[in-house]
């Protein structure tokens, strides 16, 4: 099979596609047909060996996938040869034949195309259990979103305004800004040019937010905590612009909690909350609530420039790497 392989950490430029061996599912594994896998920002970092695991060199990187079941391994009981699926990967998802645990492959809702599908899990999951578990959104709340128009900035958006919640969105640019307000979201800012902290009080009544979901981190980190209202919660998901640094006392004197999420160590632990998370995310796909956005869809070949409109931040939604397209 053709698959992008990485044999030395560094940058993604590096990657090639390479004629490799298959690989074969084993116990509690399904192995699919590769028919769109969506890229990610973790898979510059796991490129470069600076991810929070390591897979042994060489690896296909590719952290999510969707496809068709080409086999099932022992024990596997939920899917069946021809299958329609989507799944969580370690890596190897930019390959045309990619191995799932069955744990973490779910199947593929009436309607939804393979390139959707291939785009939903890192970001439609990760965003939900975030806001969900750790944040604990309730209806009526008021939750600003950082990078809104990002991967998994605008899912936020949409499960924000699917949960019942005021959903402020902030971006670097009025085209992502419209992104985003075309995906539900009230009220719109442009840290670019706005203040953040201050337009978000002054929407608010100067009460502040209830929940941030922030998967830029940086300098943005600090206007953020401080744009929170007593009792706030901030949602550490991601970190594009920088490891921020948490000053213990603004969390004290006003109730405030910061929540790291990561579905790569979620997913290990809570497997039951994961289950329900995927539930009601396909449940409000089913009604219309969430509209997966694809903003670039590129051949096998092209997947370094793929990872790259992430990385360099020109890419809207997701990007999916595509085996079959020329």
């Amino acid at each position: 099979m053709r698959a992008v392989v990485c044999r030395a950490w560094g940058e993604v430029e590096t990657l090639k596609v390479e004629e490799v061996p298959p690989p074969a599912p084993g116990p509690g594994e399904v192995l699919i047909e590769v028919k769109a896998t969506a890229v990610n920002y973790a898979d510059a970092l796991l490129v470069a060996g600076r991810y929070q695991t390591k897979p042994p060199l060489p690896f296909s990187p590719g952290l999510e996938t969707a496809g068709v079941v080409a086999a099932c391994g022992a024990g596997v009981t939920r899917f069946s040869r021809g299958d329609r699926v989507m799944a969580v990967l370690a890596y190897g998802g930019l390959a045309e034949l990619a191995v799932a645990p069955e744990a973490e492959t779910f199947a593929v809702p009436e309607g939804m195309s393979f390139d959707e599908a291939g785009a939903f899990p890192i970001a439609y999951i990760s965003s939900h259990v975030a806001i969900r578990w750790q944040g604990r959104l309730e209806p009526g709340e008021t939750m600003l979103v950082l990078g809104a128009a990002g991967g998994v900035g605008l899912t936020a958006v949409e499960i924000g305004k699917a949960m019942g919640a005021r959903v402020i969105a902030a971006a670097s640019t009025a085209e992502k800004l419209a992104v985003a307000r075309e995906r539900g979201a009230d009220e719109l800012i442009n840290y670019a040019t706005e203040q953040l902290t201050e337009r978000v009080m002054a929407l608010t009544g100067d009460k502040g937010a209830d929940v941030c979901f922030d998967p830029v981190g940086g300098d943005l980190f600090d206007a953020a905590l401080s744009s929170l209202g007593w009792g706030g919660r901030i949602l550490l998901v991601g970190f594009v612009g920088g490891v921020p640094q948490i000053p213990a006392n603004r969390l004290l004197v006003k109730h405030r909690a910061a929540l790291g999420s990561s579905l790569r160590y979620f997913r290990w632990h809570a497997p039951d909350k994961l289950r329900r998370s995927v539930e009601e995310l396909l449940r409000w796909y089913g009604e219309g609530k969430l509209r997966p956005l694809v903003s670039h869809r590129l051949p096998l070949e092209r997947s370094v420039d793929a990872i790259r409109l992430l990385t360099d931040r020109k890419a809207h939604g997701k990007v999916v790497v595509v085996p079959g397209a020329r």
